[in-house]
């Protein structure tokens, strides 16, 4: 049998977790009922009626959140002459060509986006073996590979999330600080449901989302109204 502790015991006897919410409401309940000593991170939950198999369902991609995440975003690009340039005036971390290459490959991956111009992949390529799976590899779906380095720099600082279907067909994601004013999260949340809703697969029959759920990290998962979601 599992077993929880007694402050989630005491939350939890706050409210009928069965219960259906409005979106001010359920932020309004995890902000008023956060006791952890840190700052908890807003998490969203996204149960779609997709077939995960199919590959034209497999939603995936990036939205900017109003309000940012909170969180400090180092960034690599990978460019060279004025790209490169621009993209250290936008606050990239780290820039540069095969030096980078050459750094990453030694074991230094001190950076949570990668970023490339298109003619650079033919260089990035060597890291496949290496970004890939940390999930870091440049994506031009994620608007990580792109002419317009300097934008999606000054994009991922500001505060971007990145999506994905699992395997289960849901789609979770941490958006931003629960100690953000509560028409920041809302904006937020609104937000990330609101591009994967637009992303929807033509194939896709009926009623799109099947459950919503929004939850802080050591809090209790509420169920969104999905009329409400689905017009965000």
């Amino acid at each position: 049998m599992a077993c929880v502790g007694k402050r989630y015991r005491n939350m939890a006897a706050k409210v009928n977790v069965n219960k259906v919410f409005s979106l001010s409401d359920a932020v309004a309940f995890l902000k008023e009922n956060s006791s952890c000593k840190f700052d908890e991170t807003v998490e969203v939950a996204l149960n779609l009626n997709v077939d995960p198999r199919a590959a034209d369902q497999n939603i995936r991609g990036m939205v900017a959140m109003p309000a940012g995440t909170g969180k400090v975003v180092r960034v690599a690009v990978f460019a060279r002459g004025t790209a490169a340039d621009e993209a250290k005036v936008a606050g990239a971390d780290f820039v540069g060509a095969e030096d980078l290459v050459d750094k990453i490959t030694a074991g230094s991956i001190e950076f949570e986006i990668c970023i490339a111009s298109p003619d650079m992949m033919g260089v990035v390529g060597r890291l496949g073996k290496v970004l890939g799976p940390r999930g870091l590899m440049p994506n031009p779906k994620l608007g990580t590979v792109t002419p317009n380095v300097a934008v999606a720099v000054k994009n991922s600082k500001a505060g971007q999330v990145e999506y994905r279907l699992d395997k289960t067909g849901i789609i979770h994601a941490g958006l931003c600080r629960l100690g953000f004013a509560q028409e920041k999260i809302e904006n937020n949340i609104k937000a990330f449901i609101g591009a994967v809703v637009k992303a929807k697969p033509s194939g896709v029959k009926g009623a799109f989302l099947k459950s919503v759920t929004v939850s802080s990290t050591m809090g209790l998962g509420l169920r969104l109204d999905n009329a409400e979601a689905s017009s965000f």
